[in-house]
């Protein structure tokens, strides 16, 4: 079955338009009725899943076995556009299935009954391995977390490989209207499309990679459209911020834009910070059907609110699947409280630190024994700048105290967050109290993340119950030859300075964007201009970088360079305080290290920064 308008629309130069409605679960409802009444699109892609989500599902399948999925996506998303996206052909993929793809179709399917609508609904399952753990503790050599090095868990609570878009195209193949997905790789949903309507196959390396980078800009909604963008100021209308869609070419080559009337922006700026988001090394970018190359990526106005894309590039994929599992380490939680007057940080600060000895000596007298854990920070006082922070802001006279804190054992926190409200009325004036109320506790959840040889991973279709082939994707006989790198220039000497030169902070020539992958954060750093690129290699180095940043990153700073949109991708180990769900700081997903950076000074010729706008 193929798309009628993707199908009707050109003679000369087939589109395809895509569009991506939900970047996470819990992203705002307008995505998808907008994309649909736009009447520009022919597909529409969800993405709803992240580490933690698969932790949340698998808890609310265990409460109750019919749940397991993202119930926004039929309960809110669907039903609100159900009956348009039938009328008007649009077929829609997501991977709203979480644990449980095949409770999310019968939801769904449900609902099309209710609205007496006609749904011929795919589901792709095959992603969940847990069954495969109590052989793979044995296994030799041992798995092992990819950053951590660590053994596998005794105790996990899910465990799913990350798998391609082959499954996805092979349930539109069958005709399916709406595809539904395990864990699947964010940009596949994207990819999946493509593949089925210009007929890509698996050894199309640069098509694959070109179809990846698609989803890629498209797969966090807004983000593509303005959202988080560094000039946030120029950035017009958020209230009615415009989702984006993409305008693919059968060569690879595609459109960013979104629609008419909407709020948000469109720019080369734009779109570079979205394909620099959330990823390693930008010429090795790791997925289930390629190892993209978006070195030589070239982005460029085409229109009001249009940017064209092109020039990525691609080679085979690995023999592995990244798995992504996740297992209880304790239990966790956090505190805050509002201080009033002067001095507040240091006040805060004093706070906490009593809290902390109060609680721990409580602790021992009850045999609990000691915190796993603690972090103080003072919001308001520029804490995550560390060493810095703006002495104006360390004199500020309202800050919030957080104190984020684990331990082995639920009761041991429960006293401790009986413990936090007598910090009002025992020690420094001005503490207001906790705005939410008593602290709660939660297990502490923990990504890990190994890899898992393909030929262990059986991908499964249905359509509407029965059964479809999907075709395997051998290994090539000949791999790729190695990406050839230019000698690194990461440690260059900084150029001679000319006799005007001032100091900027980096903002001021470039923009950035921070993202996350476990306990490493990646911080893309784009030139606003190309005859600034040589001053930034000179003066970004990977130490001073590391330098600038030592008060979060305890590991290694990486650069890469991305010449194609003459920017520099920074890869920072060991960046969050042990990732997403495990992290105690207020930041753990790393969206404000991108920030940071940007005040880090630069030197810089008056005649150069004329330049600038």
């Amino acid at each position: 079955m193929s798309n009628s308008k993707a199908s009707s629309r050109g003679s000369s130069e087939r589109i395809v338009r895509i569009g991506g409605a939900s970047g996470f679960w819990g992203d705002s409802s307008v995505g998808a009725p907008q994309l649909v009444a736009s009447g520009q699109i022919d597909y529409l892609v969800f993405d709803y899943l992240a580490e933690l989500t698969m932790s949340i599902l698998a808890g609310a399948r265990l409460k109750k076995p019919e749940l397991g999925y993202a119930t926004d996506f039929v309960s809110i998303a669907m039903k609100s556009v159900l009956k348009d996206v039938v009328k008007q052909g649009i077929r829609v993929v997501s991977n709203a299935g979480g644990v449980n793809p095949q409770g999310c179709a019968d939801a769904l399917a449900a609902l099309a009954k209710e609205q007496g609508v006609e749904l011929k609904i795919a589901v792709v399952s095959g992603d969940d391995v847990s069954a495969l753990l109590p052989q793979l503790r044995q296994a030799q050599p041992p798995v092992r977390e990819l950053q951590s090095g660590t053994a596998l868990p005794e105790r996990v609570l899910t465990a799913n490989a990350y798998l391609g878009a082959r499954p996805i195209q092979a349930a539109l193949d069958a005709g399916a209207q709406v595809v539904i997905t395990g864990r699947c790789v964010d940009s596949a949903v994207t990819l999946g499309v493509l593949m089925h309507e210009f007929k890509w196959q698996p050894g199309d390396h640069d098509l694959l990679a070109a179809g990846s980078l698609a989803g890629h800009i498209i797969e966090c909604g807004c983000q593509a459209t303005g959202g988080l963008h560094t000039d946030w100021e120029t950035v017009p209308d958020w209230p009615h911020i415009g989702y984006p869609f993409v305008e693919c070419s059968a060569d690879g080559s595609f459109v960013v834009t979104k629609p008419a009337g909407t709020g948000g922006k469109l720019t080369p700026a734009v779109v570079g910070e979205q394909m620099l988001y959330e990823i390693g090394d930008p010429a090795a970018y790791l997925l289930p059907d390629v190892t993209a190359d978006f070195t030589q990526v070239r982005i460029e106005q085409a229109g009001e609110h249009r940017v064209r894309v092109q020039g990525a590039r691609g080679r085979a994929p690995t023999a592995s699947y990244k798995v992504s599992a996740t297992y209880v380490d304790g239990f966790k939680t956090a505190a805050q409280l509002t201080i009033v007057g002067f001095d507040a940080a240091a006040k805060a600060r004093r706070t906490g630190e009593a809290i902390l000895a109060r609680t721990g000596e409580l602790f021992a007298q009850s045999g609990f024994g000691a915190y796993s854990a603690t972090h103080i920070e003072t919001l308001g006082a520029e804490s995550c700048y560390g060493p810095h922070a703006n002495a104006q802001a360390l004199q500020t006279r309202e800050v919030v105290l957080r104190l984020a804190v684990t331990h082995p054992r639920k009761e041991a926190l429960e006293l401790f967050a009986r413990e936090v409200a007598p910090a009002g009325t025992s020690w420094s004036p001005g503490t207001t109290g906790a705005g939410g109320g008593r602290a709660s506790v939660s297990p502490s959840i923990r990504q890990y993340a190994f890899l898992l040889d393909k030929s262990q991973v059986t991908a499964s279709v249905t359509v509407d119950g029965q059964r479809i082939d999907v075709p395997l994707t051998l290994a090539p006989a000949v791999v790729d030859a190695p990406l050839q790198r230019p000698a690194s220039t990461t440690q260059l000497e900084a150029a001679p300075e000319a006799p005007d030169t001032i100091e900027v902070p980096l903002l001021r020539l470039a923009w950035a964007r921070s993202g996350d992958k476990g306990d490493t954060s990646n911080i893309g750093v784009i030139a606003r201009h190309p005859v600034l690129l040589p001053l930034l290699r000179a003066q970004l180095t990977e130490a001073r970088v590391a330098e600038w940043l030592a008060h979060l990153v305890k590991g290694r700073v990486t650069r890469y360079e991305v010449p194609g949109i003459d920017a520099f991708n920074f890869v920072c180990e060991e960046a969050l305080g042990g990732g997403g769900m495990a992290s105690l700081r207020n930041d753990p997903l790393g969206k404000g290290m991108g920030q940071i950076l940007l005040t880090l000074p630069v030197r810089v010729s008056a005649a150069l920064l004329a330049l600038l706008p």
